[in-house]
This record gives C-alpha cells, structure tokens and sequence, in this order.
C-alpha cells in the first residue's frame, strides 16, 4: 500500500524554493566553468603591482575596471575568481566521474551477485571507510608533488564508498523484480540484464549521490589548495586564493571574504539542488 506522503508537509523536489535556489547556483557556476574564457574581463594570470590590492566597487578607492578589486600581485579578482569556479566544478565533476566508475561497478556487483563477491565487496567498503580522506590524500601530493591530475585521481580512488553502497543496496532490491525475472526467462545475458535493466532502475539514488559527492570533492580541493598541496599556482583555487590572502585578511578584509563566500554559495546549491532531487526521487519511491 503506498501513502501519498508528497501531498501533505513541507514543499518537495521541484516545488520547493530551495531546490530552485540550489539549481540557479549550480547552473550559474556551470556557465562560469564553460564560458570562462569568454567571461573574464581580465586575464587572471596578469599581474600589476601598481594596481595591488584595489578595493572593491562598494568600498571607497575603488578602479571601475576591477569590480571586486585585485589581490596582492595586482591580478583581477574577478576574473581570478571565475576562472576558480572553472577548476572548482572542473575537480569536482571529474573526482566524482572516476569515484562513480569505481563505487557503482563495485556496488552492483555484490548487490547483484551476492555470495563471496559481497563479502568481498564487503571487505573492500569497511577497507575504504577506515582510511582517513584526508590525511591520505595530504601524504599522497606530499611525496608525489601538486598537480591537478594527481589530485584528481587521488580524490578519486578515495570517494567511491557511497556510490558503492547505495549501488549495492539498490540493486538488492531491484534484483529480485519481477522485469530482472522476466529478462532472465527471456535469455539475456548478465550484463544485458546490468546495463539495461539495473542500472536504469537505481539511477536516480546515483544522480542524488553524486551531487552531494560534488560538493565533498569541491571541499576538499579547496581544502588541499589552502595548505598548498592541492592545484599548483598560479591557478586560481578558491582554495588557494584563500590561503594567498591570509597574510592581508586584517588590512583588506575582502581577499579572503569573496572567495571564502563564493565557496561557500556553490557548496550550499550544490546541497540543495542534491536534497531537492532526492526528494524527488523518494517521493516517487515511497513505501
């Protein structure tokens, strides 16, 4: 029997504020990230001492050419920052693409297959949740030196256990349907049934992982960029960009405050557009 819980309560999925809030987010920083060439009015590699630490447009001294002021080298902080926002969503996207590769084969494979290739998948999960992200990762670019690939596939092989959980759970449950039975009667082959018949049918609590899997990466380059083993500068990292302004936080406030917001906004709408589609999709899954 289904209760029709979305009628009643709080607004869910796309009828709720906060899940047009998180999608507004994410669709602006999407734009950033791609049309970043074409929207910076500055190159943000220029540097300009003469022109060190403008104000931005609401404080008094400020350069109408630079609306949120320039950092300590003289560099665009506008343009620094949206091209931050290009390497943000860049590290999250592709850290979240080789976990989901990783976790999702994993998980539907125990879930799927059962037997010692649970237990071992088991084993690999329980493995994977007792080693701390962050301190790995730290060790990791400290003996191998900075760079945003390595960065990347290290981020990668570390964030795959929730995508390996909700795919092995899902997929115990949607194994025994009665359409997984009815591709078996019909003699499709185990990665037939797979490809076509699981993976469509647990893909929505997938999508809803990956975004929160999105922000955790965003978090954690930023994270990795402020103690200076993260992407390389000159880059702009918001991260980075935080840990450059540390030592002017007292005399120009604002350097540390932009991109420290600008993180901040993307992680929350990258949150609430999550929370909204898992809503969504549990509204329709409901017992």
């Amino acid at each position: 029997m289904t209760v029709m819980s979305v009628t009643a309560g709080p607004k869910r999925g796309w009828k709720s504020i906060s899940t047009w809030i998180g999608a507004v987010i994410v669709g602006i920083a999407m734009i950033c990230a791609v049309f970043a060439p074409l929207l910076v009015p500055h190159d943000p590699f220029a540097q300009d001492l003469s022109k060190r630490l403008l104000p931005p447009f609401w404080m008094a001294g400020t350069n109408p050419d630079y609306l949120l002021g320039t950092d300590q080298l003289g560099r665009d902080y506008l343009s620094r920052l949206i091209w931050g926002c290009r390497i943000s969503m860049l590290i999250g996207v592709t850290v979240t693409v080789v976990s989901a590769l990783i976790g999702i084969t994993i998980g539907v494979l125990g879930g799927f297959l059962g037997g010692r290739v649970d237990d071992a998948v088991l084993f690999a999960i329980t493995t994977r949740l007792s080693i701390p992200v962050v301190l790995v990762s730290l060790a990791v670019v400290g003996l191998l030196g900075s760079s945003m690939t390595l960065l990347v596939l290290t981020l990668g092989l570390l964030l795959w256990d929730r995508f390996a959980v909700v795919a092995r759970s899902t997929t115990m449950q949607v194994r025994n349907l009665d359409f997984v039975a009815a591709a078996w009667c019909a003699g499709c082959s185990r990665f037939r049934i797979l490809a076509g018949e699981v993976l469509p049918n647990i893909a929505s609590h997938l999508v809803v992982v990956a975004t929160l899997e999105i922000a955790l990466a965003i978090l954690l380059e930023a994270a990795l960029s402020f103690l200076g083993l993260g992407v390389p500068p000159p880059l702009p990292s918001w991260g980075l960009m935080i840990a450059e302004a540390k030592d002017y936080m007292f005399f120009s406030p604002w350097v540390i405050v932009i991109p420290g917001v600008a993180l901040f906004v993307l992680v929350m709408g990258i949150n609430l557009l999550g929370d909204g589609l898992r809503d969504l999709f549990g509204a329709r899954t409901d017992p």
